[in-house]
């Protein structure tokens, strides 16, 4: 099919072609429950980055784009619930946040052929697109997420975790039990010894946990919270003594809200983050034409957090999936399929970040059939007791642990649910 550029197909509109529809992207948010704290940010994230393209671009392509929300509360069974009362209204991609219920849903929105992004959690497997066809957890994985940490750790022990003690404080929950499998393969690998807390839903009892770790006293204590799980854990690491450089949370477990009520006594405490933070120019553009329009999802507040930039960015990576549908199929107006092949040709180099007003935000990757996963790169933060610092760059993780476990466990499921391979042609 002949590609057309983005101006041309903007410049079609122009030119008086009938009014598309909108271009639709669901929003699954939790603005209540327990797990508010990081619904919200993410989902004003979401929303406020396509409002701004509204507002100042005239949409994608020249199509404008809506996002309907629907408040899922966290819990598995309104998650599913949102996804059937919004598939039929012309739904691009959905945006689930939540692990639990992208289980539910990968076997639904396949069906449907509905793509769906689990940026940084769901099904880690999902990476591997020649199983999962409508699946894609670009940049990273929770699997990625565990092997950057160890990496780091052996950065910092002159390579060596011989005889070191790790503990996995974890939201059991089929979130929280993603890395395990990871780190006991690393464990054998690198000779430290895993113990496995598993700490229940919502996160707000710890006492034992903390009380066996103070028992204990682990090298380290990594983190695979959400929530309010998260906050508690900091408070009792800071209860208990614990040296907070040697706590170290995944990605959703290092938002402003999980440290901000600790303040200084949280300062040391560290976490990954699949995103740069940082005042870039795309916040002020979403001041201007979104927040000073009234038309933002929030109060404005949220702007720059991390998990704000995290939904921004989120959004940006689905824009430009879009974007590169409109490319390859050369109309404005795509459905669903188109922004599936889209999202497996997606490429994010530097200049595209730079021309979305959020230069470095993330890793440069590509997308393939065979490969939905990104790099699988993230960056170590430390707060520094009133705000969030970047202590390293992007830190690759170790694909010859990770990559074996994705093609075994997408096998397994392909083998169960008679999954050919999708790429054998490609």
């Amino acid at each position: 099919m002949k590609k057309l550029t983005m101006l041309a197909l903007t410049s079609a509109m122009v030119a008086g072609t009938p009014a598309m529809a909108d271009l639709v992207f669901p929003s699954l948010s939790y603005r209540t429950g327990p797990y508010a704290a990081g619904g919200i940010p993410f989902a004003d994230g979401y929303a406020d980055y396509f409002t701004l393209l509204n507002q100042r671009d005239g949409g994608i392509g020249g199509v404008m784009t809506r996002v309907p929300e629907c408040e899922t509360a966290y819990d598995t069974e309104r998650g599913v619930e949102c996804y059937e009362s919004t598939r039929g209204e012309g739904a691009l991609v959905y945006q689930p946040l939540s692990t639990g219920i992208t289980y539910q849903l990968i076997p639904r929105t396949t069906a449907d052929g509905i793509p769906m992004h689990t940026m940084g959690y769901g099904r880690t497997s999902a990476a591997n697109g020649d199983v999962f066809s409508h699946t894609f957890n670009y940049p990273a994985n929770y699997w990625d997420a565990a092997s950057v940490i160890i990496n780091q750790l052996l950065e910092e022990n002159d390579g060596s975790l011989e005889g070191k003690t790790i503990a996995l404080l974890y939201h059991n929950s089929a979130y929280g039990r993603e890395p395990i499998r990871t780190l006991q393969t690393l464990s054998e690998q690198y000779g430290f010894t895993l113990t496995e807390i598993a700490v229940d839903h919502p996160g707000q009892e710890q006492g034992n946990q903390w009380l066996q770790i103070r028992r204990e006293r682990p090298d380290y204590v990594v983190m695979w919270g959400w929530g309010v799980m998260n906050q508690v854990a900091v408070q009792e690491a800071i209860n208990t003594r614990y040296p907070m450089e040697n706590f170290i949370g995944n990605w959703w477990a290092g938002a402003d809200h999980d440290v901000e009520q600790a303040g200084a006594a949280a300062a040391g405490y560290r976490s990954l983050n699949m995103n740069r933070l940082g005042d870039m120019p795309v916040f002020d553009a979403i001041r201007e034409h979104v927040v000073d329009a009234g038309l933002a999802a929030g109060d404005g507040s949220n702007i720059g957090n991390v998990l704000y930039t995290r939904g921004v960015y989120a959004a940006f990576l689905a824009a430009e999936a879009a974007r590169t549908a409109q490319e390859l199929h050369g109309t404005a107006d795509i459905d669903a399929a188109m922004m599936r092949d889209g999202m497996e040709a997606l490429v994010i180099d530097a200049a595209t970040m730079e021309a979305a007003g959020m230069p470095g935000i993330g890793p440069e990757f590509s997308v393939s059939c065979e490969d939905h996963g990104g790099t699988g790169m993230a960056i170590m933060q430390q707060w520094d007791g009133e705000q969030w610092v970047t202590l390293t760059d992007f830190i690759a993780p170790d694909d010859s642990v990770t990559q074996p476990l994705v093609e075994e466990d997408s096998a397994q499921y392909a083998a169960e649910n008679g999954i050919e391979p999708q790429c054998a042609d490609s």
